[in-house]
């Protein structure tokens, strides 16, 4: 994976040379090059933005600034511009798989009050946001986006099944983690994690992954039961059961029991 980054700060883009994305650039052969847009101003100054039209506040990076610095930006492969803006589908864990298959990632960063429309409608292929709130500018996104990509990528991850078993993979939140002591300020950890029944802790961590999706992200849970839960074996559908009905909460699943009607 080739990744180009065009940016006013290129120092920015440092923090992915540490930790996982960093091993990716210095073992792996991925590559990540910032190009800073200034030399592309066409003035002395070193000045990429201007007025609005129209009137307002802020400055907008020009158009032309952007088709030059990317034409100065060598291709690989199946490449995809991307550019941030708060006014734009979100990135998501579906986005990740999908981009982590191309060759290259050029990620258009701005700043001021972003970039003219028709830069946009020329030159980019699509745009991403990583949240609802405004940022200062795109690269703390583009970061973003580098460290989630990264973690797709073969060889990336010591583990290669961390990543599969992460938030969104499977649909659902992350279950919760527990480490040594066993007991620390009087909370001890799920007994069934420390009995060594591992299709017990699996269910126990499958249910506890139910249970805070459905609490925390009510909009992931009915598109889990409406998709991913009809894969699961009977053991897991009881699961979602008992998260469903708190009745069963503490019950076994029932012999003969035949799966979440409907599915």
């Amino acid at each position: 994976m080739r990744f180009d980054a065009l940016t006013l700060l290129p120092a920015y883009f440092e923090a992915a040379r540490l930790g996982v994305t960093g091993r990716a650039f210095r073992e792996l052969g991925h590559t990540l090059t910032t190009h800073d847009y200034r030399p592309f101003a066409g003035n002395a100054f070193g000045h990429v933005d201007d007025t609005p039209f129209g009137g307002g506040p802020g400055m907008i990076l020009r158009p032309e600034v952007l088709r030059d610095t990317l034409a100065a930006v060598p291709r690989q492969g199946a490449a995809r511009v991307i550019h941030f803006s708060p006014a734009a589908p979100p990135l998501d864990h579906a986005k990740v798989l999908e981009l982590a298959r191309f060759d290259q990632l050029i990620l258009v960063c701005t700043r001021f009050e972003g970039l003219d429309q028709r830069a946009v409608d020329l030159f980019v292929d699509e745009e991403l946001q990583v949240g609802e709130a405004v940022l200062s500018g795109g690269e703390l996104p583009a970061l973003v986006l580098i460290d989630a990509v990264c973690r797709w990528l073969p060889g990336v991850l010591g583990n290669a099944g961390s990543a599969a078993e992460d938030s969104f993979a499977s649909g659902l939140l992350d279950h919760p983690h527990f480490t040594r002591p066993a007991v620390f300020a009087g909370h001890e950890v799920p007994a069934v994690l420390q009995g060594g029944n591992h299709e017990a802790i699996r269910l126990w961590r499958l249910r506890e992954a139910m249970a805070r999706t459905k609490a925390l992200r009510p909009d992931l849970w009915e598109s889990f039961l409406k998709g991913p839960l009809a894969v699961l074996d009977r053991p897991g559908q009881w699961c979602a059961w008992q998260v469903e009905h708190p009745e069963a909460w503490d019950q076994p699943k029932p012999k003969g029991w035949k799966g979440i009607p409907g599915i």
